[in-house]
């Protein structure tokens, strides 16, 4: 009965009130009901756990209440799908003619010419070399000569099968035992410790490069896009920042996601520098400085770009009375005025990202996801069937409205641009009489200047998902081989993850890439020079060139 509740049909309006409350009641304590069963069911796991027995095991319901907040259906638009000759793709390596045997063939039968068939395989064995180095000696010098040899023979192993490593290592998320083992099967006898040193040491070449990338990026684009995942080293908590735009995702292990640490990654961890000035002073004045602490600051130089050092220093001698909450504010507010003020690098001008507050003030202008925000009413749970269909009709609208947007991206226009600002404000001032989606959307109006940035800059995605996917490959690399152990090993793994997910993005094989560079051949253009020149094609920061105006941050 209650789903086919029509609370307009009702019509005296005191009891429709009465009513419409009764059943946001009962949504609101049949959420916390649920929450309140769940938060017993983990203290009682914890109990037992206490105890030394066993919690209650999790066994899939037959109707489980789905958890999939992906949008992807609502948001999608369908495209015809165009399929290609593959074969047309496939380099040939050699050729074979097959002939028929003559025995089977009929006195009659005649020669019709070909039937072509490609078949794909691949060779694998091994290629071991044993080198004969010429050995001279110059009594007069006192002194022997040895022939080099080729470039990338360095060690024990060759290019191609350090390049392999490498390969199965980051692309394939290949653990070091299983590659260990495949090789054993190939007859190469090598070790697991010989394996990490492959992708860990003497790795200074590959560290630049991706420094180079990293460099190359942020100059590309006056946008970016960053996200973070958990991750460990050594066994210790961390957490993984991904830096991405169209060319290039980069990836950079740090102990904390806090403000600072977010910094660090927008700047390619380069030194932490530190400026007093009227920005620092803005961003102390929205905190809660202690009046003691705010005094004491006079002493500290300004409009000068200190280093770490002397920044700890000088904390320690002039403003020791500061708290470490304290001490962390004044950190964020000079390093973050310090960025802005660089002439030297690159200063991004606009972050897309979720709304986590460790992102806000970091850049000139913060754009949000719209899948991102779309999620949350995803999670919404109605009891009744009045509420389902309002919270459906809007998640409609919604993605309609978004769908809108993508078309704006496409033929961005100054009409079109005031219409969507206007219907975003119809849209979002909806009310549903449904408590949780008024809220909801209510939030959603509030992040109105994040959500539409895109009217003013058209190059940005409206969502966050190639940081988001770049994210996922790190862990299904810590699923795959939990962590790295050392601070030698993240950035490795940060260096690998770099050039694998960069080269994809800009359509280059990573094997053929890493194994020109291993070889030393050097043939192949570096991938930071490539980002340069499919920046030039892509405009990406075409918004801010027309007009050209100073950041105002």
């Amino acid at each position: 009965m209650l789903d086919d509740l029509q609370l307009d049909q009702i019509a005296d309006p005191q009891l429709r009130e009465v009513i419409r409350r009764l059943m946001n009641l009962v949504e609101q304590l049949s959420a916390e009901n649920q929450q309140l069963r769940e938060e017993n069911q983990r203290l009682r796991d914890e109990n037992n756990r206490l105890k030394g027995e066993q919690g209650q095991p999790t066994f899939p319901k037959a109707r489980a209440v789905p958890t999939d907040h992906s949008s992807e259906a609502e948001r999608r638009v369908p495209r015809g799908r165009v399929k290609q000759a593959k074969n047309a793709t496939i380099p040939i390596d050699r050729e074979e003619t097959r002939e028929v045997d003559r025995d089977l063939l009929p006195p009659d039968a005649e020669f019709k010419g070909y039937e072509e068939v490609i078949v794909q395989d691949v060779a694998v064995h091994t290629d071991n070399v044993r080198f004969s180095k010429e050995k001279w000696y110059s009594p007069s010098q006192q002194r022997t000569y040895l022939a080099d040899l080729p470039t990338g023979y360095d060690g024990q192993f060759g290019p191609t099968l350090k390049a392999l490593i490498w390969i199965w290592y980051f692309a394939s998320q290949m653990t070091e035992p299983k590659i260990a083992e495949f090789l054993h099967h190939l007859g190469i006898p090598i070790s697991e410790g010989q394996i990490a040193n492959l992708l860990i040491k003497q790795q200074d070449e590959r560290h630049a490069e991706k420094d180079a990338i990293a460099e190359a990026a942020i100059a590309a684009s006056p946008w970016q896009q960053t996200d973070d995942t958990a991750t460990r080293v050594n066994g210790k908590a961390h957490h993984c920042h991904v830096i991405s735009n169209p060319l290039a995702s980069v990836y950079y292990t740090l102990p904390g996601k806090d403000r600072l640490s977010v910094l660090d990654a927008l700047r390619n961890e380069r030194p932490r520098t530190y400026l007093l000035n009227t920005e620092a002073d803005a961003y102390l004045d929205r905190m809660a400085l202690s009046a003691g602490v705010r005094r004491n600051l006079v002493h500290l130089p300004r409009d000068i770009v200190l280093d770490e050092t002397t920044m700890t220093a000088l904390l320690a001698q002039h403003v020791a009375n500061a708290g470490p909450r304290q001490q962390t504010w004044i950190r964020e507010a000079m390093t973050v005025a310090a960025y802005h003020a660089e002439v030297e690098f690159p200063v991004i001008r606009l972050l897309l990202c979720d709304d986590a507050p460790q992102f806000v003030g970091l850049t000139e202008e913060l754009a949000l996801c719209w899948v991102h925000d779309g999620r949350f009413y995803k999670k919404l749970r109605p009891r009744f069937g009045v509420h389902l269909t309002a919270l459906t009709t809007f998640e409609r609208d919604y993605w309609a409205f978004y769908r809108e947007l993508l078309a704006y991206r496409a033929q961005p226009t100054e009409v079109e641009r005031v219409r969507l600002g206007t219907a975003f404000d119809t849209l979002f001032a909806r009310v549903t009489g449904y408590d949780d989606l008024d809220a909801r959307i209510a939030k959603t109006q509030a992040k109105k200047d994040a959500l539409l940035l895109v009217l003013v800059h058209p190059e940005i995605p409206l969502h966050n998902n190639a940081s988001e996917l770049a994210c996922r490959a790190r862990v299904r690399k810590r699923d795959v081989s939990h962590g790295p152990r050392t601070a030698e090993g993240a950035k490795a793994w940060d260096t690998g993850m770099t050039i694998v997910e960069t080269a994809k993005k800009l359509g280059v094989s990573f094997y053929a890439y890493i194994h020109d560079r291993i070889s030393g051949a050097m043939q192949m253009p570096a991938l930071a020079d490539l980002i340069t020149e499919r920046a030039k094609t892509l405009n990406l920061g075409a918004s801010w060139a027309e007009p050209d105006l100073p950041p105002t941050y």
